[in-house]
């Protein structure tokens, strides 16, 4: 299978700079142009199995954009498979996370995967030269190393995902890709826990992801724009009020015409508080969770409403579970009291325009008045960064990335098994605009400081430079 090459629009590290101020813009400059004599006309390659759909797709979005206008010498390529292989990568994917989902692990479909990401590494290698670098994310390109490895190419591996503790369910997932990383010159985590004890200490770094504060999903909107968006896709009650406009990521004007698909009996309208989830269809995010305990513990004691949203689940190639987890949300939400019922959206948001589906997403953290992120199991969970940056407080499940997020008073953390309490954190935040003003400024600075462009870039930047 040819890999797709993909090329984002390009972002502007000017526009970047407008947010992150002049000192730090200089040092990015300074490093990118460093950067780039030494990588003397070498490429450095992006590998993954997803353009759309989910955080790191998003990721690369914006990282390309940016590394463009620095005129860096870098592409990204999407690889594919048969949908055995997805489902065999899905089951890992959940297993690192500490999860089982399906069968065991099998002889089988070892060999399945290693024939997989041998012909996916022979079609990258044609591209890739000797002496380039070639960036493999998460498990679905980890078999790739030795194929790349042997062609001369130096290979990195960047695992988004991972468990905050060792069980036999994640050892059963690193002693299937073991084997596979050992050709890997370099391991990038977003969290230092996430190493499993075989990788080197010594050959591993730690990048959080980063948030791109100019992009559709986190540019600023006004009040009238996000009621308007929220109306043109359906989620609000009546027609549009207005134009529902956004700015594109190359720049150009754009306009939210699509509209959602809804699971409803009535549709909130925009006087009335909002908790938000916005996370792909999968076991992990507990949508069903959330659900369940909006309508059981939130939605009786006062106002609010709940609207979930996830992607349309046809549009996510690499996730075959999410029609199933959409479905199970659905009948989770078919069995709910009228009363609670009433008061809850499940949406899915169209992906044909990736710039449309973001300017949706922005307006429904804009207009949440508290967002969750109930996690049963997290990576780093960037849609928490982007609710902070938002200034939205965030009641999130103490797993993963979300605990670095939320801590010392930027959120509100909750053990992921506990509905009372998370329940209980979300009704006061409804009844206490106060404290969750104070809790989503405090979240804004922080993303402001750690979670940007700039320090994603200069991170990548430092690692790439031990290889030139």
């Amino acid at each position: 299978m040819t890999p797709q090459l993909i090329t984002p629009p390009r972002r502007s590290l000017a526009d970047l700079g407008e947010v992150i101020g002049p000192e730090r813009l200089r040092v990015l400059r300074a490093t990118a142009d460093d950067l780039r004599r030494r990588l003397a006309g070498r490429t450095v390659w992006q590998v993954n199995s997803t353009a759309t759909g989910g955080g790191v797709a998003e990721m690369l979005q914006v990282l390309m954009g940016y590394l463009a206008d620095a005129e860096l010498p870098t592409h990204w390529l999407v690889v594919g498979g048969e949908p055995e292989f997805f489902e065999i990568t899905k089951r890992l994917h959940n297993r690192l996370h500490g999860a089982a989902s399906g069968p065991d692990l099998t002889e089988a479909d070892a060999t399945a995967y290693a024939r997989a990401t041998a012909i996916n590494a022979a079609a990258v290698a044609e591209l890739a030269r000797p002496g380039d670098i070639v960036v493999l994310h998460d498990p679905q390109t980890a078999g790739m190393a030795s194929g790349l490895a042997d062609r001369g190419v130096t290979v990195i591996w960047r695992c988004h995902i991972g468990g905050d503790r060792r069980t036999p369910v994640t050892d059963e997932a690193w002693e299937f890709l073991r084997p596979h990383l050992r050709a890997a010159e370099a391991y990038v985590f977003s969290l230092p826990h996430y190493r499993p004890e075989f990788l080197p200490a010594e050959r591993t770094v730690v990048i959080p992801p980063s948030i791109d504060p100019a992009a559709p999903k986190n540019a600023d909107l006004d009040p009238a724009t996000v009621e308007a968006v929220l109306r043109a896709c359906g989620i609000f009650t009546g027609g549009p009020a207005g134009p529902a406009r956004f700015t594109r990521r190359d720049g150009r004007p754009g306009e939210v015409t699509r509209t959602a698909k809804l699971l409803a009996d009535e549709l909130p309208s925009p006087d009335e508080p909002m908790l938000v989830q916005v996370s792909r269809w999968d076991r992990l995010k507990d949508m069903s969770g959330v659900l369940t305990a909006f309508a059981e513990r939130v939605a009786p004691a006062g106002p609010g409403w709940l609207v979930l949203a996830g992607p349309q689940v046809d549009d996510v190639g690499d996730d075959p579970e999410g029609a199933q987890v959409y479905a199970e949300c659905q009948a989770v939400w078919q069995s709910l009291p009228r009363a609670s019922r009433r008061r809850t959206v499940l949406a899915s948001l169209p992906l044909e325009d990736l710039d449309e589906n973001a300017a949706m997403v922005n307006a429904l953290q804009r207009h949440a008045a508290v967002v969750a992120q109930k996690s049963l199991a997290e990576g780093f969970g960037l849609t928490v960064a982007e609710a902070m940056w938002k200034c939205r407080p965030v009641v999130g499940s103490a797993v993963g990335g979300i605990l670095d997020q939320l801590g010392d008073g930027r959120g509100v953390l909750v053990e992921p098994s506990d509905a009372a309490g998370f329940a209980t954190a979300v009704r006061r935040l409804f009844d206490d605009p106060a404290e969750a003003a104070r809790i989503g400024d405090a979240a804004h600075a922080f993303v402001h400081r750690e979670y940007l462009g700039d320090r994603h870039l200069l991170r990548w930047a430092d690692l790439l430079g031990r290889f030139l």
